[in-house]
């Protein structure tokens, strides 16, 4: 298996086990925790594949993404069951997800010949719209909608790939370097608060007569 090959099967594991601890924190049932799991893992690419015109999507012509999702989350969902896990984890594990597949969904979208603009934001879909779907499916505001730095580490991410993609570096060290800095800047994000400005007008006073 190829590096790309590898850091795909690994994200996808990894999402859908941050797909079952949202479930866990909703306390949804089997069936609720593995569809949770499967669209957290998968529907970044999906979207991302639909919208590059990639058809059928790359989980449908190979299956393998989707065993490891369903049987990632089906261990996590009894092994939870179990074992105490920090809540925490969940934002960390989220935090690899988007750092794996921001870099990921940029390398699939410069293979089928978009430019690098238009690479940086499959990146930044892939990372960010499996989680948001997660966040809508149990009931929460999705991170990527908050003022939290989140789809802006993906983004970040995605274009340092493809800057040094461009310069001449090998992807495999490219792959890394981007997919660490999306990581870095989201933990970072979460240990020191760091977030984005917030969108606000400014009130209109009334003109006195």
């Amino acid at each position: 298996m190829t590096t790309l090959g590898w850091l795909d099967s690994i994200g996808v594991g990894v999402f859908a086990v941050s797909g079952v601890l949202g479930a866990a924190r909703k306390r949804l049932d089997l069936f609720g925790a593995l569809s949770v799991a499967f669209v957290c893992a998968l529907g970044g690419g999906t979207l991302r594949d639909l919208l590059l015109g990639l058809t059928p999507v790359a989980w449908i012509r190979d299956p393998r993404p989707a065993t490891i999702a369903v049987s990632s989350a089906f261990v996590a969902f009894f092994l939870l069951r179990v074992v105490s896990v920090p809540v925490r984890l969940l934002l960390v594990l989220d935090a690899l997800g988007l750092g794996l597949f921001s870099v990921l969904g940029a390398a699939r979208a410069l293979d089928a010949g978009a430019s690098l603009f238009v690479a940086a934001l499959m990146g930044t879909l892939s990372g960010s719209a499996g989680g948001a779907i997660r966040d809508v499916l149990c009931g929460d505001v999705p991170l990527v909608l908050r003022s939290e730095i989140y789809a802006t580490a993906g983004l970040l991410g995605a274009v340092c790939f493809g800057l040094l993609l461009r310069a001449g570096m090998e992807r495999e060290f490219a792959l890394w370097i981007g997919g660490l800095l999306c990581f870095a800047l989201r933990i970072a994000a979460l240990k020191w608060n760091l977030r984005l400005p917030l969108a606000r007008a400014r009130e209109n006073r009334p003109i006195s007569e």
